[in-house]
């Protein structure tokens, strides 16, 4: 997705490994390597690194806003980096910005349940299955989303056992809504 500056748009739903602690602490994966989303593209192993060591020299960060909004900061990404499986990061939720409060209390209610990133593509290519593969990506921006497009993972706030079946048959209700509003 393409936002009016140019800026492309993934979706991630927060997973397991996703977790809010002390009502503001957020850590987990913001996107995984080698998934197709529902956009029909994979992100590659590698994909952010060259955009993470520009930020880190030239002592700027990448952005926690809510749902891509960027006059609506809710938060820091205290760390963000690739491992074997994908976009790890780190964060808090501010709670002392109204709508940092919000997005906390919606997080631990279960009624946001997505990462989603803002990146512009450097280097992508398509697969022989129409895939487009992106090599590499700049990273601007992990927003806290609604609707994210990456179905493999769940929210879970701490002590919660996310990814029951109700919320799985739920999220797969979600999906179709929405392939079905796009005139999929």
């Amino acid at each position: 997705m393409l936002n009016e500056y140019g800026l492309e748009t993934k979706f991630c739903r927060l997973g397991e490994e996703i977790t809010l602690t002390d009502g503001s602490r957020i850590e987990g994966y913001a996107s995984f390597f080698g998934m197709t989303d529902q956009g029909g593209d994979v992100v590659m192993p590698g994909a952010y690194g060259k955009s993470l060591s520009r930020l880190k020299a030239e002592g700027r960060a990448v952005r926690m806003l809510w749902q891509h909004d960027a006059t609506q900061p809710i938060g820091v990404w205290d760390e963000i980096a690739e491992d074997g499986r994908g976009l790890r990061v780190k964060g808090r939720i501010l709670t002392e910005v109204a709508k940092g409060r919000e997005a906390a209390a919606l997080v631990a209610a279960g009624a946001i349940d997505g990462l989603s990133i803002g990146y512009r593509t450097v280097t992508a290519e398509k697969d022989a299955k129409g895939q487009r593969l992106l090599r590499e990506v700049e990273l601007w921006e992990v927003s806290l989303v609604t609707f994210p497009m990456l179905a493999e993972a769940r929210v879970g706030a701490k002590g919660d056992t996310p990814g029951g079946a109700e919320l799985r048959a739920l999220a797969a209700l979600f999906d179709e809504a929405r392939r079905t509003l796009a005139g999929r």
